[in-house]
Order: structure tokens, then sequence, then C-alpha cells
């Protein structure tokens, strides 16, 4: 039955197609192969196409108002990178914090400069540096030419973005002594008001010379 129902699919191929059984299933072959093909090239590409339009959306999206932070230390700037989608996003320039949201595309996540954003970046943008020891407020030992470079970079953020802030600086505690802790006096510092008090001196000079007089009269 099998048999006889293959005999006639193949005739009837040849007489609606004017093609051999075997050139007929590799048509379909290839074209079944390329219809996965292009389904597969167009589902991609509109997916791509729904994320970048979802992108734009979010781009073109009104920001909320800048919001004044006050003065926070580093370890709370790093808080406003960018990975916080409902947090503005700020850098600092020589201790300044402004909101660089409206370019997230820079310094948001996926930017080319997204390792400045939660930093003072100072000393990276004067030296135009990627490396991570340089993410720093510290300027100290730049060139004439790089402190000029971050004076360019400031000039542009402060024309450009909203300050919020200002990075607080942390003071070391040294071990030394307190100005106002007493120190202990020695022995020689307690003799030495008796030798320069004036009055001392003189009274003891009158004494020894009213003695030798009344010791002459006897």
């Amino acid at each position: 039955m099998a048999v006889q129902l293959w005999e006639t699919l193949k005739e009837a191929i040849t007489v609606y197609t004017g093609l051999s059984p075997a050139t007929f299933f590799t048509g379909l072959a290839l074209g079944l192969a390329i219809y996965y093909l292009l389904s597969g090239l167009f589902g991609s590409s509109g997916v791509h196409h729904e994320r970048a339009t979802r992108d734009i959306q979010e781009q073109m999206r009104p920001l909320p108002p800048p919001v004044q932070v006050g003065e926070i230390n580093e370890e709370e700037l790093k808080a406003y990178d960018g990975s916080d989608s409902n947090k503005p996003l700020l850098m600092a320039i020589k201790g300044q914090i402004y909101d660089v949201s409206q370019s997230r595309m820079f310094y948001g996540p996926g930017g080319p400069y997204a390792l400045f954003a939660g930093k003072d970046a100072s000393r990276a943008l004067a030296k135009m540096s990627f490396e991570d020891t340089d993410l720093t407020g510290d300027i100290s030992g730049l060139g004439p030419f790089e402190l000029e470079a971050l004076q360019d970079w400031e000039y542009k953020f402060m024309s450009k973005y909203v300050k919020v802030g200002t990075v607080k600086k942390t003071v070391p505690v040294t071990d030394g002594l307190s100005a106002t802790e007493p120190v202990e006096a020695t022995d020689h510092d307690i003799d030495k008001p008796a030798e320069n008090n004036p009055s001392e001196n003189a009274a003891v000079g009158n004494a020894e010379s009213t003695a030798s007089a009344d010791a002459n009269k006897e």
C-alpha cells in the first residue's frame, strides 16, 4: 500500500511540476531552509529595533529636576553611579558634585565615561586616564598642562550641568600629643624661674648685705 502511494506521488510530481522527485524534494528542502533563515534574521532585527526604540524613549523621557544632595562623602557618592535608574547620575570635579543625568549615554552604565560616575574623577580627567588608581580627587603632583586640562573640564561642567553638592573631605587623625595636653615639667624647668626672678634675687642680696653690715658694727 505504501509502495503504491509513493509511486503515485512520484508520478504526480512529475506530471504537475515537470521535475523529477529528487529535484522536487531538493528544491523543497532549500526553500524551507531559506524561509527559516530569513525568519530568524527578520525576527532578531525586530527585537533589536524594539530595544533601540525603548532606549530612545527612555532618553527622550523628561528628566526630573536636579536634587541638591548637600555635603556627602565619597562612599555616599558611589550610590549615584547610574546603577540605580531611580537615582540621579552624579559626578564630581575638584570636590564639586554635578548632576550629569542628561548625559547618561556618556556617563551611565555602558557609556564611554561610565567609570567616572559616582566618583570625584579630577585626577583621571586631568590626565585623561582610565586607570583605577587615577579615579580620585587628589590632584597633587599634576603638571601645568594637566591642571589646565582639568580647568577646561571644570568650566565645561559649570556651564552645562547643575551643581548639587560638595564632597566631604575626611581629615586624618594623628597620634601626636594635643596642643592642650599638659606636658610634665623637668627639674631644670622648676629651678629656672628661681634663677630668672630679679625681685627674689634682689631680696636675697639685700638680706646678705644687711647681715654683713650688722656683723661689722659689732
